[in-house]
């Protein structure tokens, strides 16, 4: 037998065979869709509903006002900015989803604590919020939409002390509470045995936990459940404060929250669900899927890719060009982008620095180089110890602090002396872990002000045990 006939023969005997594989890769995956169909058929349903009617005098309003202002805190999972400076979570996909509903452009004016946010908007320099519960003070002078979610508060205290079930349990105690807190006004009220301490954030709140200067603090269930098991833990949650997730809206513009309420109420509840399971599904406990179902998924899986092999394999080439130019264009967005941020970091009066996981310097800005007298390139990753910009003592206390922290992932404000080549100096130093999108330890980024001649409020040393920027729903 030749090579032409065993060619021949291999052809014809393989030809059956593969035609088969086809045939049931083919009804599997048909099957699979269809599955897939039934378990999506509100989702789709509810996309394809009719456009959001509106009143002549809304339409109105659209046009003339269509840039919404959003004061926003980072509270991950429900808001915050990724590793590229992109706003993200559940509440930034609903004001997307709004947004594509009435033709609305949500833009973030991104706030740091709670005083701050509430700022903007008494003031009219943002127009509304999406991580503000409601109390009676903020019925003052703001709007809030229907709900559209919830979740509890509870307790943090401090792990193997006594836990606490109720308000009454903290007569006596210490309380922290960011400032102007949604619960500050009806807790001051109702339970004034309770000594309340106010501080900026919620991270500071923390660590007065931490280190026992209050008893505990009080924050949204959901939010307290992204912080790593440590020196905190979350006690039980407070009966009967429930809180419902809502826009707020500043009083002056009721033609934007009837917009808003009418969206809310066309939104579709599948949807809704969908992008709630996508966010929260990680932190909320829910039933897994059984034996049998995870088998079928696998199938089902494997079905699929098995169909697409070949097709796959013939349009290798031409998905490769594009990843490349896809490539190629994300490096010319983030060389933008990194231009962007080291031109706002020179702009910056004071030093400000970024070290890696080891301690080495990745960035810094110009006031960091004239104040050590010396240059980036000639710091570009090393450490404070391995360059003489400093005394060689405060090099290694900096050092051993930096390296401390990133041990710890707890951030560092304080008041100090320090030793610089030039003398001895008054600054306020403050120092804080960054992290990736994915929630890894990344460096840490920090700096320090001139205090000398300055008045300052600040307390010694805030320390916090901190995932990433979170304030926590305020």
């Amino acid at each position: 037998m030749d090579v032409k006939e065993v060619g021949m023969w291999f052809f014809t005997g393989l030809k059956p065979a593969l035609c088969r594989v086809f045939l049931l890769s083919a009804m599997g995956l048909g099957h699979c869709v269809w599955a897939a169909q039934l378990d999506a058929l509100d989702i789709r349903a509810a996309i394809t509903n009719e456009p959001l009617k509106l009143e002549a005098q809304e339409l109105e309003w659209i046009a003339e006002h269509r840039r919404v202002v959003v004061a926003s805190v980072q509270f991950p999972l429900y808001l915050f900015k990724d590793e590229h400076g992109q706003w993200s979570g559940l509440n930034n996909d609903i004001l997307q989803r709004l947004s594509r509903m009435t033709g609305l452009e949500f833009v973030h004016e991104e706030s740091f604590s709670t005083e701050h946010l509430l700022g903007l908007l008494e003031s009219g320099r943002a127009d509304m919020s999406t991580t503000l519960a409601v109390n009676e003070e903020r019925k003052g002078f703001l709007d809030f939409s229907h709900a559209f979610g919830g979740a509890g508060w509870v307790f943090v205290g401090r792990a193997g002390v006594a836990a606490v079930d109720s308000l009454e349990d903290l007569a006596g105690k210490v309380l922290a509470l960011p400032a102007r807190h949604a619960l500050e006004a009806g807790i001051r009220r109702d339970h004034p045995q309770i000594e309340l301490r106010s501080v900026k954030t919620y991270a500071e709140a923390r660590a007065l936990v931490e280190s026992g200067e209050a008893y505990v603090t009080i924050e949204n269930e959901m939010g307290a459940h992204l912080y790593p098991a440590g020196p905190l833990a979350i006690s039980s949650s407070i009966e009967g404060l429930w809180e419902a997730d809502h826009l707020a809206l500043r009083k002056e513009q009721p033609q934007l929250l009837s917009i808003i309420n009418k969206a809310l109420e066309a939104f579709p509840p599948a949807e809704l669900r969908a992008i709630r399971s996508k966010w929260l599904s990680g932190v909320v406990p829910t039933q897994p899927p059984s034996l049998w179902q995870r088998i079928y998924q696998w199938g089902c899986w494997g079905v699929f890719f098995a169909s697409l092999f070949g097709l796959i394999s013939l349009l290798w080439n031409q998905r490769l060009n594009r990843q490349i130019e896809r490539r190629l264009t994300a490096e010319q967005r983030l060389g933008d982008q990194l231009v962007f941020q080291h031109t706002l970091m020179n702009a910056m009066p004071d030093p400000v620095f970024v070290r890696d996981q080891e301690g080495r310097l990745i960035l810094c800005n110009k006031s960091y180089e004239e104040h050590l007298s010396t240059r980036f390139d000639q710091m570009k990753g090393k450490r404070l110890t391995e360059v003489d910009v400093l005394p060689a003592s405060t090099a290694e206390l900096l050092h051993a602090e930096i390296m401390e922290q990133l041990s710890s992932r707890k951030a560092l404000f304080t008041e100090r002396q320090l030793t610089f080549n030039s003398g001895v100096r008054d600054v306020y130093q403050w120092a804080v872990p960054f992290y990736s999108a994915e929630g890894l330890l990344r460096g840490v980024v920090g700096g320090w002000t001139d205090t000398h001649g300055r008045q300052r409020h600040k307390p010694d040393q805030r320390n916090s045990d901190e995932r990433g920027p979170a304030q926590g729903l305020t």
